[in-house]
């Protein structure tokens, strides 16, 4: 038996991510991350799926794309089995990735897929949910589990929405705005977990 320290279940990185070592990021250099975000274990994050850029005809001046495929907030938690892809279409003839952001503060919920456009500030996913094709989330947004979002719905700030398809069911009450903060489930996980504050 070995006398060195075990490596912990998660990567730390400078700037506070936790990253499980069995989560799978592909493509890793089109993935930016804000900080303070926990990715467990079977997440799947396709950052393979980028923008390409087309040829150009001129030589060398013209400007970089941008080669981001997802970016993601702070105190995000992308929950066990979550997967996010980029959405892609068909743009001048030619099948295109384009790219997909989460904002602060986003609740992906254990085996949801998202390929949404833009999730906003301060959102719950639930669990088992599909966020399709270039749906958008705006800000204080809760998802039940099980909703499925079709592609290109844009779901207004402060509301509850369920069902297959989804439908805005109900609004967040004024005041409920805390239960999206994640800072404190962010403690509650990585290689030195705190209990959870009374």
């Amino acid at each position: 038996m070995s006398r060195r320290p075990a490596k912990g279940e998660y990567i730390e990185t400078d700037t506070g991510n936790k990253i499980a070592r069995k989560a799978g990021l592909v493509g890793t250099q089109n993935i930016m991350l804000g900080g303070k975000t926990v990715i467990q274990p079977a997440v799947m994050i396709r950052g393979d799926l980028v923008r390409t850029a087309p040829p150009s005809s001129s030589s060398g001046s013209a400007a970089p794309t941008s080669t981001t495929s997802v970016a993601i907030g702070r105190y995000c938690f992308l929950a066990r089995g979550a997967l996010l892809r980029p959405p892609a279409r068909m743009h001048k003839g030619v099948f295109t990735y384009m790219p997909l952001r989460l904002g602060d503060h986003v609740f992906v919920g254990q085996g949801s897929v998202v390929q949404a456009a833009t999730v906003g500030n301060h959102v719950h996913i639930g669990k088992g949910c599909a966020i399709n094709e270039f749906a958008i989330i705006r800000d204080y947004v809760k998802v039940l589990d099980g909703t499925i979002v079709p592609s290109g719905m844009v779901i207004p700030s402060f509301s509850i929405v369920a069902g297959r398809p989804a439908r805005v069911v109900g609004e967040i009450p004024e005041g409920g705005h805390e239960e999206f903060e994640l800072r404190e489930m962010y403690k509650t996980v990585g290689n030195n977990p705190q209990p959870p504050a009374p």
